[in-house]
């Protein structure tokens, strides 16, 4: 066997693919010769019999694991008892063959990486089975939108097809004007409704964690490629991004949108933006990792002047879809210039001066709002890394969700970390990849976004971690050291392993909450009702905006979500509940209260309200004479303010 470097071409596929070696953990992958005897070791296995037994032994392992694996989750699905979620979410409500599909697509995609150098299809069917086991079932079984931020969303999308123009002037409570200030996405899903004929987005939003998911794929694909040759290695980055994608941004959302773009220009970036000359010795085979790709080809100032003109869409529709992203490609692009390699500062500037043409006219004054909060949330680390509004998660399930959290991110880094110390080759190539994973770092030193930037820069730097945890995992083949030979026998154990323990953490982290997310028919019915009642200009009172809803028909209402405060003013205004609000209402105001069992489980579990508070509130309005009650059931409870009798 000739050694890796030595400039020696290796075996190709019939399809020109180099020939990737077998498992992620064989420590002497065997390459077949066409001139050895048929039956002995290293000899090229007869050819395929035609007819009824084609399909190989091979084929067979390939496809039973999916085909097990299916069988288990249509037999799980049904008896998910979604309707009765308790404190941990959908955790204890997903039946255990629900847990064994996961499990034996887990099994058949590390089986399938044996022969992902040639047919990496098999990974990819049994990644897009992943992502479609892990995302589907609440687009198949729940009736109403899931998550409140994509009810919020579907209300946006309604006015705009009503009104059929926006309104980015207007003064709109919630910081609600934002949407209309950055309206693109929210266009696109106006005309796709259009298309489809359908009656609103509410009837395919529930399927966009799946849809953003398949679009995603081939995009990571194309990016993981640049890097390295290995389709084990790429296919394993694959499905860690996918586990380790819990931040729950996937839903139908400008960000969800706009981060699919954002990966999109970093692909088109890292494979036709190289500066001639710039590669140095990184297509040679010499000094790379053996997994590493050569350096793509270069292209001249031309060809790299008119990539800029096909990007100028795709920036201009990051920086009309959403207000982070385009502060993110900035700050990855000017990351990229640190390389020779990548140093296209014309690109940058484009970008640049498309995302500040955008903040200057269209979202002017949202720009201008934030710049006047720089002074005291810049260097603020501890404030702008504190996720959320209020304290600690509150019961067994959110603290679950907490600590599987935590844990995701240390494992990720983790490995990350470990590859980026012991391969250093693989580094040096693809040190792009590094330096989008750092980028958005510094961003946490000058605004906490909302109490969401730490989980931004997470989702922002993971495309790059998720490559070199990989690297951690799949070891690299061909070389013949001690330390090779054994990096391959631990990756036996350590790559299903590690598979195994991110599915354990993205589980909790996806559906841990999901008592917050989903809302029964008859609480979405109750919200609309109430808020059909009130006379417009009305103030709606609930105690936060998490659940289904809460922003229908939000042009006609101003609304106070009383409990996204402080915690120690949540205290305070438990002492006396039917004061603190009616304090708050401005005098000749009709106000209602709408408080429903999906904000119980949000002001609970993110810390909002002690535990009992929610009951205790409930109790302290309706006793009080400030307040009558409208409609109560077992959806909720709605409440009309009475001035007069105080």
């Amino acid at each position: 066997m000739q050694k890796q470097g030595q400039g020696q071409p290796g075996p190709v596929t019939d399809g020109g693919v180099p020939a990737q070696p077998g498992a992620p953990y064989d420590a002497t992958p065997a390459r077949a010769t066409a001139d050895a005897a048929p039956g002995t070791p290293g000899a090229a296995p007869p050819p395929a019999a035609s007819g009824p037994g084609r399909f190989g032994s091979p084929t067979v392992l390939a496809l039973a694991p999916l085909l097990v694996a299916a069988a288990l989750w249509l037999w799980a699905l049904p008896r998910i008892d979604f309707r009765h979620m308790d404190e941990f979410g959908l955790l204890d409500r997903f039946p255990a063959t629900f847990y064994a599909a996961l499990a034996v697509l887990t099994a058949g995609f590390v089986l399938s990486l044996r022969r992902a150098g040639t047919a990496p299809l098999w990974p990819a069917v049994h990644t897009v089975a992943m992502l479609f086991a892990l995302k589907a079932p609440p687009a198949v079984l729940y009736e109403t939108v899931r998550y409140a931020w994509a009810s919020k969303h579907d209300a946006i999308i309604t006015r705009l097809l009503a009104e059929g123009t926006v309104h980015p002037g207007t003064e709109l409570s919630g910081g609600m004007s934002a949407y209309d200030q950055w309206p693109g996405f929210f266009a696109l899903d106006a005309a796709l409704v259009r298309a489809f004929g359908v009656e609103g987005a509410a009837s395919f939003i529930n399927w966009a964690p799946v849809g953003l998911g398949l679009l995603t794929l081939p995009v990571l694909v194309l990016v993981y490629r640049t890097f390295s040759d290995d389709w084990r290695l790429v296919w394993t980055a694959v499905w860690i991004f996918q586990l380790a994608n819990w931040v729950g941004q996937d839903y139908l959302s400008p960000q969800g949108f706009s981060y699919l773009l954002y990966l999109t220009v970093l692909a088109v970036v890292v494979r036709h933006f190289v500066r001639p000359g710039s590669a140095g010795r990184l297509r040679d085979r010499a000094v790379l990792d053996p997994a590493a790709a050569a350096v793509p080809p270069a292209t001249s100032t031309r060809q790299r002047a008119v990539a800029v003109l096909l990007l100028v869409p795709v920036i201009a529709a990051v920086n009309a879809a959403h207000q982070l992203t385009p502060l993110m490609l900035c700050v990855t692009l000017a990351a990229l210039c640190l390389t020779r390699r990548y140093r296209n500062l014309g690109l940058l500037a484009t970008a640049g001066a498309l995302m500040l043409a955008w903040y200057l006219t269209m979202g002017r004054e949202l720009f201008l709002s934030t710049l006047s909060t720089l002074g005291e949330k810049l260097g603020n680390l501890l404030a702008n890394s504190r996720p959320g509004f209020a304290g600690e998660p509150t019961g067994p399930g959110p603290e679950l969700v907490g600590s599987a959290n935590v844990l995701m991110v240390l494992a990720l880094g983790g490995l990350a970390v470990a590859a980026v110390l012991l391969r250093r080759r693989l580094v040096h190539s693809a040190l792009p990849l590094v330096l989008a994973a750092a980028a958005p770092v510094p961003l946490v030193l000058v605004n906490d976004y909302g109490g969401e930037m730490i989980f931004r820069v997470y989702l922002f730097g993971l495309p790059g971690s998720a490559f070199f945890a990989a690297a951690a995992l799949v070891p690299a083949a061909g070389a013949a050291s001690r330390g090779a030979l054994v990096a391959r026998r631990v990756a036996i154990v350590a790559l299903p392993l590690a598979l195994l323990t991110m599915l354990a953490g993205f589980l909790p982290s996806y559906y841990g909450k999901e008592g917050m997310h989903y809302a029964q028919p008859g609480e979405t019915a109750l919200t609309r009702r109430a808020l059909d009642r009130a006379p417009e200009g009305a103030l709606i009172l609930a105690a936060t905006g998490a659940f289904s809803d809460s922003y229908y028909r939000y042009d006609r209402y101003e609304r106070w979500f009383f409990t996204e405060q402080e915690v120690d003013e949540n205290l305070r205004m438990l002492k006396d509940p039917a004061g603190y609000l009616a304090g708050g209402i401005p005098a000749g105001r009709p106000a209602y209260v709408i408080l429903t069992p999906t904000q119980a489980e949000a002001v609970i579990g993110e810390g909002y309200l002690p535990a009992g508070g929610f009951d205790s509130l409930i109790a302290a309005l309706k006793a009080s004479p400030l307040f009558g009650v409208v409609e109560e059931g077992r959806y909720g409870i709605v409440l009309r303010y009475k001035p007069t009798t105080g």
